[in-house]
């Protein structure tokens, strides 16, 4: 009774640290980081220049003086750049740490399903093709290629989770080796029209594979906020799931839960989120793979707090690479995915070492 008792003591604590860490340091940090962002670049604003730029368009007057040049930088450039890192690095975020999850396996990416390969084949087709053979107008030309990009991922899920699906049972583990398969043959295709592009379509290829949030409009904000967000908060109902599942596929059923939807569902929203984060900025990685990192050894693995808690993470890290990379050899622009590999990939072997220590231990 009193070993019960001190664990259930020990859980308490950990759901009141892991609450405290969530509500009173993520997502005011998230905040506070955005805000920042908001003031660095090619030229400096102050916090209460862009406070005021911000608030004079709600109608508050602060004291702070800015000028025109000033508040169009903010509003046309840097606002919708930070909120599409946001809206990708908070989807990309929970969309690893629910694979993670789902597979029971804390080195799960979610371009292992195959959908970051499938999205950028689409991608590719269109740059090396889309004026030619497949006879799109050039006004139809900046959606022809997100379309395609979120197509190709969706297409690529399908594809893995038919491969992994037998008498209506998809196993995991055949899910996983789909997508590696999957992955080869996107990149052998991808591959053979890179062999066949010309210099100024491998330029932008190899551009649209490191990733950017450059391009960033109020356009492209307000389409990839719905199709990137609403997914990954779709998600977040998935803890308790997660949790379950945790235990053992048989153990999860015998307490009520639908494996089968439960795979579908994640994979799916899954899908929909990177699909739409590859659609609008490129191959970004290691977000969805370092996140849950993180955050596991800060607060546990209790995926109801790990869920919500990488949302504010990935919305975290995303902007910070953002800010990165268009002030590290500004006023040029350093692609997003090289900041991310190279802060991930260090990263990562970390957490590996650090994993190899704990199991010889």
């Amino acid at each position: 009774m009193a070993q019960a008792a001190q664990f259930s003591l020990s859980v308490a604590y950990l759901r009141t640290r892991a609450a405290f860490f969530i509500r009173v340091l993520l997502f005011p940090a998230l905040f506070v980081v955005l805000l920042w962002s908001l003031t660095v670049g090619a030229f400096d604003l102050s916090i209460g220049q862009v406070a005021g730029i911000l608030c004079s368009k709600i109608g508050i007057a602060l004291p702070w003086e800015f000028t025109m040049r000033d508040a169009t930088v903010v509003l046309a450039l840097r606002l919708p750049r930070v909120l599409l890192a946001l809206a990708v690095g908070a989807s990309l975020g929970v969309a690893g740490t629910a694979l993670q999850g789902l597979f029971r396996n804390p080195l799960v990416d979610p371009s292992l399903v195959g959908v970051s390969d499938g999205a950028a084949l689409g991608a590719i087709t269109i740059i090396v093709c889309g004026s030619g053979l497949l006879f799109i107008p050039p006004g139809l030309m900046p959606y022809a290629m997100p379309v395609a990009a979120f197509a190709g991922g969706l297409l690529a899920t399908v594809i893995s989770s038919a491969l992994a699906t037998y008498q209506r049972r998809t196993q995991v583990s055949l899910l996983l080796l789909a997508g590696i398969a999957v992955k080869a043959v996107a990149a052998a295709f991808s591959g053979f029209l890179v062999f066949i592009a010309s210099d100024a379509q491998l330029r932008s290829i190899t551009f649209w594979t490191l990733g950017s949030v450059s391009g960033a409009t109020w356009e492209t904000v307000m389409i990839t906020l719905p199709l990137a967000l609403l997914p990954a908060c779709a998600l977040l109902r998935y803890g308790t799931t997660l949790n379950a599942l945790a235990l053992g596929e048989n153990e999860a059923h015998h307490l009520g839960i639908n494996i089968q939807a439960t795979k579908v569902a994640v994979v799916v929203l899954t899908a929909i989120v990177v699909g739409a984060g590859v659609a609008a900025c490129g191959m970004i990685g290691f977000v969805g793979l370092i996140v849950p990192h993180l955050l596991r050894l800060v607060i546990g693995p209790d995926n109801r707090n790990l869920l919500p808690g990488s949302m504010a993470l990935g919305g975290i890290l995303l902007i910070l690479a953002d800010a990165v990379a268009r002030t590290i050899v500004s006023p040029a622009e350093l692609p997003i995915g090289i900041v991310t590999a190279s802060l991930g990939g260090p990263m990562f072997l970390w957490l590996l070492v650090r994993q190899r220590k704990e199991n010889i231990v």
